[in-house]
């Protein structure tokens, strides 16, 4: 279990590599997201340390990729209380986020934490990714393509890379057993014209209660 230590190695990591104020920002918001917990159903960790690590630290392990650096639109999908969309849009304002969900009351906690925090490069969405992503803007229209969502490569390959341009990517965090999904998964993927191109483990304070891994899906 994450503990106080862990928390304040992790606001340390954020203070020297984000600066101070959007620090402060990226912790307020899963404060935030605590906080209303207690009146809408936005996650199931309980603990702000844990959450701290679970939701926070592991959001943000997206940053190293250049997948992510070089990418100008990224769409997150099923992105539930905002996890990792909306931190990732507090730590990078430079660039553009679509945050996609099925449940609409979600949606209006992320535009109201957005807006008490200055997020201004997030935008909700309210649909389906399998009904909207056909359709312009969204059909390929994003640089990358992210999704902590629980659901299987083969369902995810079909949900998020059509949403990808070419030569773009998606980045789905899955667990370390994530061998038999990507097997499973490739009739999904050749359809949909993304290819497997690394997995990257995640270095975070409290490792043990991750068992993410990043799986990189380019698209050709």
């Amino acid at each position: 279990m994450a503990n106080a230590r862990d928390t304040e190695i992790l606001i340390e990591r954020l203070n020297k590599q984000y600066g101070e104020e959007k620090a402060a920002k990226l912790v307020s918001y899963i404060d935030k997201v605590l906080d209303r917990n207690e009146h809408i159903n936005l996650t199931a960790v309980r603990d702000r340390d844990e959450a701290m690590q679970k939701h926070l630290a592991d959001s943000l392990a997206i940053t190293d990729l250049p997948e992510f650096r070089n990418a100008e639109s990224v769409i997150d999908i099923g992105t539930g209380a905002g996890f990792p969309g909306a931190l990732l849009a507090i730590a990078y304002p430079e660039k553009r986020f679509a945050l996609l969900d099925s449940t609409l009351k979600r949606l209006r906690v992320i535009d109201e934490f957005a807006r008490d925090l200055g997020a201004e490069n997030i935008t909700t969405v309210h649909a389906r990714a399998e009904e909207i992503s056909r359709k312009p803007p969204y059909k390929e229209g994003f640089d990358l393509c992210v999704s902590r969502a629980v659901a299987s490569m083969d369902k995810l390959a079909g949900w998020c890379l059509p949403f990808v341009k070419s030569g773009g990517a998606f980045v789905a965090y899955k667990g370390e057993n994530y061998d038999a999904e990507l097997e499973e998964a490739q009739r999904s993927l050749k359809k949909f014209r993304g290819t497997f191109d690394r997995a990257v483990g995640l270095d975070l304070p409290a490792e043990e209660i991750s068992g993410h891994v990043l799986i990189v899906i380019n698209k050709k």
